[in-house]
């Protein structure tokens, strides 16, 4: 049975049940507009750091803007052998890809690196970034719409945000 608290709280399953309404309506609104939603956080315990969070990117495709895609990124992520939650090395960037009339533009989220710091690797339609300055290192792998030679993408990065622009 489900209590109602005095504060106008739903607890037990009531609670669960409400939030996950919420959510739902949430992502809802968010789809109707082409809107995103971000979350994230971070935690340092016994000298490990963790950041986790995720992107919701609502009004993709071509199917009226109702299609989302969830990305999580960050260092903290879930063993699929051991279901064990574990904290890795290397941070997952949030990536964007943009298809553009006559090339294709890739923006991540790199805080604390510069171009020099970054190294890209292209096989077919799949580009990896990796970073690494001090104590931050990056990985992201991205299937690209098509193959790109590596030699006709240019990298530019500011405050963070690492652009690379993919011409044929």
């Amino acid at each position: 049975m489900t209590k109602k608290k005095g504060s106008g709280e739903v607890s037990g399953f009531g609670g669960v049940f409400k939030g996950l309404a919420d959510l739902i309506e949430k992502l809802g609104d968010l789809a109707d507009k082409g809107e995103a939603l971000k979350g994230s956080g971070e935690f340092q315990q016994q000298g490990v750091k963790g950041v986790y969070g995720f992107t919701v990117k609502t009004g993709l495709g071509d199917r009226g803007g109702r299609e989302m895609k969830v990305e999580p990124f960050g260092n903290v992520h879930r063993d699929a052998r051991t279901g064990e939650t574990v904290v890795q090395e290397i941070r997952e960037p949030v990536v964007d890809v943009f298809e553009e009339k006559d090339h294709t533009l890739v923006v991540a989220e790199m805080p604390g690196v510069s171009t020099k710091d970054v190294t890209l690797t292209v096989k077919d339609d799949l580009l990896t970034i990796y970073a690494e300055k001090r104590d931050k290192k990056y990985r992201k792998e991205i299937l690209l719409p098509r193959s790109y030679p590596q030699e006709k993408m240019k990298m530019s990065c500011n405050n963070g945000i690492l652009e690379i622009k993919c011409v044929m």
